[in-house]
């Protein structure tokens, strides 16, 4: 087992919690079957309304690796019809230059770019070794940032790996530093198999500070594939961070672990929250009616703990 140096003293939470939902798009595109544009429409407007502050709307990544979201640029267009301007705002994932022009061609503010932390993902998810992949990154957020759009940046197996075991961090923290030296202006660090322990979390999170940035640049997205997501959460609490991804119902899963059990419930997250006195705006009685409308059409019970109690 990697020993992981002890972390510093715990940090204050000064304001409310984010919860950046990522549902319609990270939880929707591991569904097999077709999830039509119409149900994903109304779906983000439902987490809208809410409370939810930032909802991913999709990716714009080419159809033939990600089915689910062939209709990106047919959703974006309804969603403009029925939020206005407000559509523009919603965050969308670009792989690379022609995902980045596709959403600038419908007005998109704000992209994220997906990058990992370990070579054999980079490999196995970008078809570029560790290094290489940010030179597939430098002109999408070079040209996005010259377009005035904000980039957000997520970095998968921040905490282990399936192939390569566990990951060093000062490792995740080069990735993350490259990241931020391109033009990102938020990194997300994902726990893609759900193997994070509240201690590495901490860890983590120190590292990237001493480093020189700033806690509130950070996100984490947990999966709960050991059942830790909320102590992780807890934490990252602790450790100063203050932006949190979560999905829906608990959408999502991951591959590359047995038994994953999917992303971090928003429900599960809202309720731990809301235990703590933590502000985060999101009503929780709506988002379960969502979650759980949502479920009827994907033919299956939700996975968060919070909906099957209150559903």
């Amino acid at each position: 087992m990697t020993e992981l140096p002890m972390r510093m003293a715990d940090q204050e939470i000064s304001g409310p919690v984010t919860i950046y939902e990522v549902g319609p798009r990270d939880g929707l595109q591991n569904e097999a079957g077709s999830v039509p544009t119409e149900v994903k429409a109304e779906l983000i407007g439902r987490l809208l309304a809410a409370g939810l502050p930032v909802v991913e709307a999709t990716s714009f990544v080419h159809p033939k690796w990600v089915p689910q979201l062939a209709d990106a640029e047919d959703l974006m267009r309804l969603l403009g019809d029925r939020l206005g301007d407000g559509a523009r705002d919603l965050p969308v994932l670009v792989p690379n230059e022609r995902g980045l022009d596709r959403a600038l061609e419908l007005g998109c503010r704000h992209v994220a770019i997906f990058g990992s932390a370990t070579d054999t993902f980079a490999r196995k998810n970008l078809n570029r070794s560790l290094d290489e992949q940010f030179a597939m990154f430098e002109p999408v957020v070079r040209r996005a940032r010259d377009a005035g759009l904000d980039v957000r940046a997520y970095v998968s197996m921040c905490f282990g790996d399936p192939w390569e075991g566990a990951v060093p961090v000062e490792q995740v923290v080069s990735v993350g530093q490259r990241l931020f030296d391109l033009g990102a202006s938020q990194l997300s660090l994902g726990d893609t198999i759900g193997v994070a322990t509240a201690g590495h979390v901490g860890t983590l999170v120190d590292a990237f500070a001493a480093a020189g940035t700033r806690r509130e640049e950070l996100a984490l997205h947990f999966h709960d594939t050991y059942g830790q997501a909320l102590s992780n959460v807890q934490a990252g609490l602790r450790a100063g961070v203050t932006t949190y991804d979560a999905s829906a119902g608990g959408l999502g899963g991951c591959p590359y672990a047995k038994s994953a059990t999917g992303n971090l419930a928003t429900e599960d997250l809202v309720w731990f929250l809301t235990g703590l006195g933590i502000e985060h705006g999101v009503d929780l009685p709506s988002l379960v009616e969502t979650s759980t409308w949502l479920a009827g059409h994907l033919g299956r019970p939700s996975p968060s703990a919070v909906v099957r109690a209150l559903g």
